[in-house]
């Protein structure tokens, strides 16, 4: 058995215990506000719980946004890691760019993956374009995520004000909830099942709605 053939099963179930041991857990740890009140408060005890609502939705987004990012770097790792060992086995030709869709379309193809198509490759994409906004801010993978995603943004939403001063940014209201995550761990536990060559492959991972379901193995 060539390692090659090992390692998607590997980053499937490594993957699958993080969002299950620490991201999962944290997320539902933190307190979340369903509407935030707004308006002259009655007395300081009133103003100070409307703050603390505040602050912890604002945390939650913010938690949320670094776990994409964490989900994010580990699979381009993953992708990195598989397509060097493909190259090696099969002297294939590694991408000139060596980013996240070269490596993508390159394993993809190994695995024979149409990420064009569906659900999958649109959330990996999105995935990639939410954690890229979260570190770099304002610029063209905000511009593009809009407008592939712009359910990621809602301006009249009652649940969330930004902590910042002054005119709105758009890149510090992207909203990342429970169940985007759930849709970017389903994916990329997902694709590393479609990849994977040995019996028994977890083509169809346990990730529903809010994230209930069995551990990976």
């Amino acid at each position: 058995m060539q390692i090659t053939d090992q390692l998607p099963r590997i980053f499937q179930a490594n993957l699958a215990r993080l969002f299950e041991r620490v991201i999962q857990p944290a997320m539902e740890a933190l307190p979340v506000h369903s509407s935030l009140e707004s308006g002259e408060a009655a007395t300081m005890d009133q103003f100070l719980d409307r703050a603390a609502a505040q602050v912890d939705n604002y945390t939650a987004n913010e938690a949320a946004k670094a776990f994409t990012l964490t989900l994010a770097a580990i699979f381009e790792r993953q992708l990195s890691i598989w397509a060097r060992a493909l190259h090696l086995d099969s002297a294939m030709d590694m991408p000139k760019a060596r980013g996240f869709q070269d490596f993508l379309a390159l394993c993809a193809q190994r695995a024979g993956i149409d990420v064009e198509q569906g659900e999958l490759g649109a959330d990996l994409s999105e995935m990639f374009k939410v954690a890229n906004v979260v570190r770099h801010g304002e610029g063209s993978s905000c511009e593009k995520l809009k407008a592939i995603a712009p359910a990621l943004w809602d301006d009249a939403a009652n649940d969330y004000h930004d902590l910042l001063a002054g005119p709105p940014i758009p890149s510090e209201h992207l909203r990342i909830r429970m169940n985007d995550l759930v849709r970017y761990i389903r994916a990329t536990t997902r694709f590393w099942g479609l990849a994977d060559p040995l019996p028994m492959a977890v083509i169809d991972p346990p990730y529903r709605g809010e994230a209930k379901g069995g551990e990976i193995t």
